[in-house]
């Protein structure tokens, strides 16, 4: 079964930028673009190093019951440039309506811009479970126990 995200473009939004596209036949994000007001096109949006913003997209959602879309950072941004994301990944819910705006920022040494129409950030869309949560006395035993961060041994010298 495909997903069906249903995409309506802001008054404003550039309309000949794409919509968000996968780049390959095994991509599992599909790109999106920054798209800023026409006031704002020539500029683009600066980020100086650690600066966090909100990137416009021009596009709202509405994402099937079931599941949500991921947003996730552009691995070429990211080790370029230092630019992430710093809520990965950022989560849409299926009743969202709002405007997508994409939070970035500047992990790297250098101010760095986003021009209209630049490739920003990747939708993953997945399907969610809700669970129901229950109060209980007591948690089973495993192996693990509570054994907390790094308790797996991945942080040990020698160990993979």
């Amino acid at each position: 079964m495909t997903a069906v995200v249903r995409i309506l473009r802001e008054d404003w939004a550039d309309p000949s930028l794409p919509l968000p596209a996968y780049q390959t036949a095994g991509a599992a994000g599909a790109d999106i673009c920054a798209n800023f007001p026409e006031a704002d096109r020539a500029a683009g949006l600066t980020l100086a190093p650690m600066q966090r913003a909100i990137c416009p997209t021009g596009l709202r959602v509405a994402i099937p019951e079931g599941y949500e879309m991921q947003i996730r950072p552009r691995s070429g941004l990211a080790t370029k440039h230092g630019i992430t994301l710093p809520n990965t990944p950022g989560t849409i819910d299926s009743d969202y309506r709002g405007p997508l705006g994409v939070a970035l920022v500047n992990l790297g040494a250098a101010p760095y811009t986003i021009h209209h129409g630049d490739r920003i950030a990747q939708a993953v869309v997945a399907p969610v479970v809700q669970a129901r949560f229950h109060l209980v006395q007591a948690l089973d035993s495993t192996a693990r126990g509570e054994g907390g961060f790094g308790s797996t041994g991945f942080d040990t010298p020698g160990k993979r």
